[in-house]
């Protein structure tokens, strides 16, 4: 037999055991209890943002990468021969251009490699 005061005793009893589970206590109404001290968890934009971030630094060094491999020369002939496609490969030849960033960590990867092999 269906008993509407049951349905919402067990769904307080359940909202109890759930609030039990992540560390919270009896908490009566009106009361300061564990969640006033600690407060709802905060998100951080840090977090949100790192993915960007990590994006963005692996594509500048996967640039710089194929800019130090091959030459400025060569590389700058493909990013042309890309520009002039059609399609994706226009969007490709304007990511792949030298910007600042690219060439100053291609120009440390030279450093770097010329420091090892001296």
């Amino acid at each position: 037999m269906y008993d509407a005061n049951l349905v919402n005793f067990y769904s307080r009893v359940s909202d109890y055991q759930s609030s039990h589970g992540k560390g919270y206590g009896h908490e009566a109404p009106g009361t300061l209890g564990r969640s006033v001290t600690y407060g709802l968890p905060k998100t951080r934009l840090r977090l949100r943002l790192m993915p960007f971030v990590f994006v963005a630094l692996t594509a500048f060094g996967l640039k710089a990468g194929i800019l130090h491999t091959v030459g400025p020369a060569a590389y700058q002939d493909r990013v042309a021969q890309l520009s002039q496609s059609q399609g994706f490969d226009r969007l490709g030849g304007w990511l792949m251009q030298v910007d600042p960033v690219t060439a100053y960590v291609a120009e440390k990867i030279a450093a770097a490699t010329a420091a090892l092999n001296a």
